[in-house]
């Protein structure tokens, strides 16, 4: 089975910044290819970032040297740390375990004035 929890969400002002987090219990994220997802009222389910095994990342245009993903292996937790936030960034982020078909509850990203 296994678990994914996310954190971190909230309203910040554009140009803030927030950091989410994604804790994993049930199984070592350290082994598994883990993305980050956001889906805004009304809109498909989108692919935000990727951070593969060996630690190599992959992001979005759209997000591109604005967000970054990490892990902290000792935590079995997956970051997303964002910034420069824009009102196009308002959505429900979700972490997501490819190869273990298991998403996170998410968790709610506002970026308004």
């Amino acid at each position: 089975q296994g678990q994914l929890v996310e954190s971190g969400g909230g309203l910040v002002q554009p140009g803030g910044s927030l950091r989410l987090s994604c804790v994993a219990s049930g199984f070592t994220l350290t082994w598994y290819t883990m993305t980050w997802h956001r889906q805004a009222p009304g809109k498909e389910r989108e692919l935000v970032a990727t951070i593969f095994t060996p630690g190599t990342t992959n992001y979005a245009a759209s997000v591109k040297d604005r967000f970054t993903i990490s892990r902290d292996n000792a935590k079995n937790t997956v970051y997303l740390q964002m910034n420069s936030l824009k009102p196009d960034d308002t959505a429900v982020y979700y972490c997501y375990a490819p190869a273990r078909k298991t998403w996170g509850q998410g968790t709610q990203v506002t970026v308004s004035s």
